[in-house]
């Protein structure tokens, strides 16, 4: 069978929301990173297959298809299709997953697979009246979260959960305290910091141009969300922010971020063909689904289910990436699993650095990559957990 190959691999920046890159399109920082991938592996735009990319929201400057858009904007040949999909949170993992089963299935060579997402600028949207004369409908923030809910949904007790109230319901059944979700927290920004001065993001991250109100053009190239002077006492004075919970804060959650990120997805015959640098086989990824109200824990099914179809075992995988929606899930996950927590996201996680919905899958994917090479480790992981009740995993094997 065909193998798929990881090629290049790169994403922006990670912007705070209304920071840094609130001024910058959704589908030009998605052709930015596209365009960076493409001159970073040498490869003829012609001789793409396809282009693959994650979206979570579709409701703004990302709508009617982000990725054909992104492409198009880099005047690459229009012969060249482009698709976006939306599994949420995992829409940037599940796109390389999909691009992965092109390749394997004979029906692609090459194809861009990624994400993006801005939640600076995800708009409002109203609900359009359903009769003549009506009063305005619904308005919501598409920035995250449930709008215009199914009335059978809005009847059931948990399905309708906000993420903090899925964290928080993840605490409570688990039993995790607020004094073990904020001293991760605090690790997670430890760790970050201590990665970003040891410049381990730099060989990922392209640097995004903005211009100020006068027109005077910089460069944002450094992870904005970073805060290297949290400490438990200061993260002790934060207020749980569901109504009624005690341990999830915004400080031990992660945040709303902006960003993108896209990888190449090559069979071994195109990269022999090409001449392409190859980083890392695909050696297979799940999804699978859970109670929506416990969607945290959806990264214990998933790699699971991973570990059954790649006959690998847990404890020989030598770096795992779990993208921390918040702390609780993440402490639950690493403890179900029984996961050593010196090998999970050794370089920090959402917490920290953030969570831009729809490109976190294939970030969390290309810094698993960073850090195999940097370590000079083989096998890796990538999991994370999904809204509505699922969970995804991604494993890699890195080529010598």
């Amino acid at each position: 069978m065909t193998d798929a190959v990881l090629v290049s691999g790169l994403r922006t920046p990670v912007g705070r929301y209304g920071g840094a890159l609130s001024s910058v399109r959704p589908d030009n920082l998605m052709a930015l990173v596209i365009r960076s991938v493409i001159e970073d592996a040498g490869i003829d735009p012609a001789l793409v297959d396809d282009v693959i990319i994650g979206n979570a929201n579709g409701a703004g400057e990302e709508n009617r298809n982000v990725a054909r858009m992104a492409w198009l904007l880099n005047d690459y040949p229009d012969t060249v299709p482009g698709i976006t999909i939306n599994r949420l949170c995992a829409s940037g993992m599940s796109a390389i997953s999909l691009a992965s089963s092109m390749i394997r299935a004979g029906d692609a060579e090459i194809v861009v697979a990624g994400g993006v997402e801005s939640m600076s600028r995800a708009p409002w949207v109203m609900a359009k009246p359903t009769g003549a004369f009506a009063k305005p409908g619904e308005i919501a923030d598409t920035s995250i979260g449930w709008r215009f809910v199914n009335p059978i949904f809005q009847a059931q007790e948990k399905t309708t959960f906000s993420m903090p109230e899925t964290a928080e319901e993840v605490a409570r059944v688990c039993g995790i305290s607020r004094s073990d979700a904020d001293a991760f927290a605090v690790e997670s920004q430890r760790r970050a910091h201590a990665a970003i001065e040891s410049g381990y993001f730099g060989k990922e991250i392209v640097p995004v141009e903005i211009s100020d109100r006068k027109g005077k053009k910089t460069l944002v190239s450094v992870d904005e969300g970073p805060r290297p002077g949290t400490t438990l006492e200061k993260l002790a004075t934060l207020r749980p922010v569901v109504a009624g919970g005690e341990v999830v804060t915004a400080g031990n959650s992660s945040s709303l971020n902006d960003g993108a990120s896209a990888i190449i997805v090559a069979s071994d015959k195109a990269v022999e063909r090409y001449g392409l640098r190859p980083r890392a086989l695909v050696a297979g990824s799940a999804c699978v689904g859970l109670k929506p109200e416990v969607m945290g824990l959806g990264p214990i099914p998933a790699v699971r289910a991973l570990m059954q179809k790649t006959g690998w075992k847990l404890e020989d995988v030598e770096a795992l990436e779990l993208n921390e929606a918040f702390a609780t899930q993440s402490l639950a996950c690493i403890r179900e699993l029984g996961l050593d927590p010196a090998r999970v996201n050794a370089w920090g996680g959402a917490i920290a650095l953030g969570h831009p919905l729809g490109s976190s899958g294939s970030r969390i994917t290309i810094t698993l990559l960073n850090r195999l090479e940097e370590s000079r480790q083989r096998t890796g992981v990538a999991t994370m957990c999904i809204g509505v009740g699922q969970g995804a995993a991604i494993a890699v094997e890195r080529i010598d």
